[in-house]
């Protein structure tokens, strides 16, 4: 019988114990290349251009300019837009880095998003820009002018769809309830949306069509003044001779930059006591109404539902 030297058997535990720490350095490798593969998950979506690849559970989430349809679904965005004419969108409160979208790419690259949503403002250059950052989402054209379709598809997009039927749910119920409110507090008395442009102290008038206000009747059901009601366009300058045209029962009246309290606005606010202006029926009658520019300049969901706030605070006794 042959005897197992001491030395032998040593180097026998040491190679039993080699492939042992190995197993378990394999099912450890095997365990993080499955948590790592889990997270980089992606499926394909149909955007404005055609197919794109996006992360299946996206954690990490920009949206340019849909900051708003974020908010409404609980998701906190990498980053927020800000552009240095405009400001930024104020009236959501958001706690993010400010993305200036007329600068670099360097504050949307730091925020490491896996997901970027974009919306028409962004053409094709723009949109292969982002791209080279994360994967990029462009909405629709088709559905540009319905926040609920958006949201909707943002939740898609985001893999929660049921977080948009609950926010659409909610945002029907509040037109309808608003709408019936309306019709017995205004009925057919005509509205107006006026922007004072205070570069060049001009008056906006928004038509129907306009993606910011046109749902106070579209949705809600408020008449339009014929001159709103009759645009082509998003919004028109009004001339001197067409001012005093403008004899709405109710004018919406905002800034567009800044707020009415802004020093570089309070030159152009001096227009508005102009004779031209006292000569509107609605500024003679006092029914004029001062709004917020940072909602009432944007057609998202929060942004029209404080929209609508406002008019039941306004018209509503």
């Amino acid at each position: 019988m042959h005897k197992i030297r001491p030395f032998s058997l040593a180097l026998f535990c040491l190679i039993v114990l080699t492939f042992v720490l190995g197993a378990c350095n394999s099912k450890e490798e095997a365990g993080v290349a499955k948590e790592v593969q889990s997270t980089v998950e992606t499926r394909i979506a149909e955007d404005e251009f055609g197919e794109v690849e996006i992360p299946a559970n996206p954690q990490r989430v920009a949206a340019i300019y849909m900051e708003d349809y974020l908010t409404a679904l609980e998701v906190k965005p990498v980053v927020q837009w800000y552009h240095p004419a405009w400001g930024k969108q104020d009236y959501l409160k958001l706690d993010a880095p400010e993305f200036d979208i007329t600068g670099s790419m360097e504050a949307l690259l730091q925020a490491k998003p896996d997901l970027i949503i974009v919306d028409g403002a962004a053409d094709k250059a723009k949109y292969e820009e982002y791209s080279k950052i994360a994967p990029t989402y462009r909405l629709k054209e088709e559905i540009l002018a319905d926040p609920q379709a958006i949201v909707k598809t943002i939740a898609d997009v985001l893999n929660i769809p049921d977080k948009a039927d609950e926010v659409v749910k909610n945002y029907q119920q509040r037109i309808t309830t608003l709408k019936a409110e309306l019709d017995k507090s205004v009925g057919d008395e005509t509205v107006a949306v006026v922007r004072l442009n205070v570069a060049d102290k001009t008056l906006a008038l928004f038509g129907v069509k306009n993606r910011y206000s046109g749902y106070i009747y579209t949705e809600v059901g408020l008449t339009p003044h014929p001159l709103a009601r009759d645009m082509t366009e998003f919004h028109e300058i009004l001339s001197e001779e067409a001012i005093p045209k403008l004899d709405a029962d109710h004018i919406i009246l905002f800034p567009s930059n800044g707020t009415w309290e802004s020093e570089e606005n309070q030159d152009a606010i001096k227009w508005l006591d102009s004779t031209l202006w006292n000569t509107v029926p609605a500024v003679k009658n006092g029914n004029v109404y001062i709004a917020d520019r940072t909602y009432w300049q944007s057609g998202a969901i929060t942004a029209n539902l404080l929209k609508y706030d406002d008019l039941e605070k306004w018209f509503v006794k």
